[in-house]
């Protein structure tokens, strides 16, 4: 499990503004070019003006004739103030950029009116948020590729979402860490940030991921498994009944139980291979949650909860 300095100092404080880089936009929408076709865009927590312009906007604005797509509609977040919309119709003007009549959260009444006249969200919105943001879009039955962290899925709310195929990963990212630019009074406390030589702040971040519930068409192959079970390299844990595995590669040819295997086990999940069970005690044969998962009395990081498809 990442060992996330700077996405704990976000959930914490609440300040999770993180401006997402533009090659890692390109990286991951290229693969969605034709469902975007006569599409109107929301980018729900996105500045459209001002320093720290939403690459979002950005990008969406100089392919919005190659991706075809009918408006791009950008609402942003002004605590305390004004919240700022911009509607882009493919025309040349970029000022048409007004204040809204509340602060721009994406709960908002004003901002869900804005929801109900799109086709689909692209944006990254905030870590500390995220289980709620995804229920909204979830409740409004909106089609979305948006950024969060992998832990996200050891949220019950998101993985009921994952395992009822109402959202799975995006694409380009599966491992490693993601930068990103914050504001300048972001606390710059860990190893993995600085300022660049633009003087642009910026923070990794370790286990990010795109989310979405658009047909990508790009499955993970069968994992090739080579090792076999036996019990000293693979316990039962006491309060569960089934087999931990420390890492994906390890998981066992021969095994038909169940398996406790780490979360960036999704990240090559196959759908004919393993029938995902459940997350940690959220399993649907058991009826007690279990807090945490021991072995030999010592708790074991969150698993999700597989089986072979026979």
């Amino acid at each position: 499990m990442p060992n996330n300095t700077n996405l704990n100092i976000a959930k914490s404080a609440k300040n999770d503004e993180f401006y997402t880089l533009i090659e890692d936009i390109e990286k991951e929408l290229k693969y969605y070019k034709d469902f975007f076709k006569g599409k109107v865009v929301y980018c729900n927590c996105d500045r459209a003006d001002g320093e720290n312009r939403s690459n979002f906007f950005v990008y969406f604005v100089e392919n919005f004739k190659e991706f075809g797509l009918k408006r791009l509609i950008c609402t942003s977040y002004n605590k305390g103030g004004k919240g700022r919309l911009c509607i882009y119709d493919g025309d040349t003007n970029l000022n048409n950029i007004i204040d809204m009549d509340g602060d721009g959260d994406f709960r908002s009444e004003e901002c869900i009116k804005w929801l109900e006249k799109c086709d689909v969200v692209v944006t990254n919105p905030p870590f500390s948020l995220f289980r709620e943001y995804v229920a909204q879009l979830v409740k409004y039955d909106k089609k979305f590729l948006i950024i969060g962290n992998i832990t996200a899925l050891t949220c019950k709310d998101i993985f009921y979402f994952f395992k009822n195929k109402k959202l799975w990963l995006g694409i380009s990212i599966k491992n490693g860490y993601r930068k990103f630019y914050v504001s300048d009074n972001y606390p710059l406390n860990s190893s993995v940030c600085g300022i660049d030589e633009n003087e642009k702040h910026f923070i990794c971040v370790k286990g990010v991921r795109w989310f979405t519930n658009i047909d990508h068409k790009k499955n993970n192959p069968p994992l090739d498994l080579y090792k076999k079970y036996n019990s000293k390299d693979y316990p039962k844990y006491d309060n569960y009944d089934a087999i931990n595995v420390d890492k994906t590669k390890d998981i066992p040819m021969d095994y038909e139980g169940v398996m406790g295997v780490p979360v960036s086990f999704l990240d090559k999940y196959c759908p004919t291979q393993f029938e995902i069970v459940g997350i940690h005690g959220n399993c649907y044969d058991y009826t007690k949650p279990l807090k945490s998962l021991t072995i030999n009395g010592k708790k074991v990081y969150k698993r999700i909860m597989i089986r072979k498809i026979k």
